[in-house]
């Protein structure tokens, strides 16, 4: 039997030492431009979530974006950003999270949720898993109810789930 993700897959180009030497870079650019690959993209993504109720989506900047408002879109879903600082006008709710390299922040107004509202975040990689784990945060500090994360790559050698805590699971679509 064919693996059903293989065509996707096959659209993402690994690119080498990229942007460091020893780095392998997964480039989602061009199944983003073939149209089948990107619809076959979200249909994937959106399936362990059909039914779950799902209110909202959490796309987190910058590539979280284009899944998370196609994701919204076929769920049937509002969208919301969880953006860089200094994007956003306030008021807004902040969560400052680790990198390997210092500290970063994802923001999201304070009026982006709802209490209670069904809520799914959404990114390109789970790498380290910080960005995944501060995105949540965020969600539980704006009172909604975590339904789950879901993302296009999860790199595993990197330990990224592990960071990733509480009932809500994540999903993810391709393991490098």
């Amino acid at each position: 039997m064919t693996d059903p993700l293989l065509p996707i897959q096959r659209l993402i180009r690994s690119v080498a030492d990229f942007p460091k030497p020893g780095v392998t870079f997964r480039d989602v650019t061009p199944m983003l431009a073939d149209a089948g690959g990107f619809a076959r993209c979200i249909d994937a993504l959106a399936e362990p979530w059909q039914g779950s109720g799902v209110q909202a989506v959490c796309g987190i900047e910058s590539r979280g974006f284009i899944f998370g408002a196609a994701l919204a879109q076929k769920l049937h879903a509002g969208f919301v950003p969880l953006r860089k600082p200094g994007k956003l006008p306030p008021p807004l709710v902040t969560v400052e999270y680790e990198l390997e390299y210092g500290r970063d922040a994802l923001q999201a107004r304070s009026d982006a949720l709802k209490p209670g509202e069904r809520t799914l975040i959404v990114d390109d990689v789970l790498a380290t898993g910080g960005t995944l784990a501060a995105a949540r945060e965020l969600v539980e500090r704006l009172d909604a109810v975590l339904v789950g994360a879901s993302v296009l790559i999860e790199l595993p050698a990197l330990g990224g789930r592990s960071r990733w805590s509480g009932e809500a699971p994540v999903h993810s679509l391709l393991r490098y």
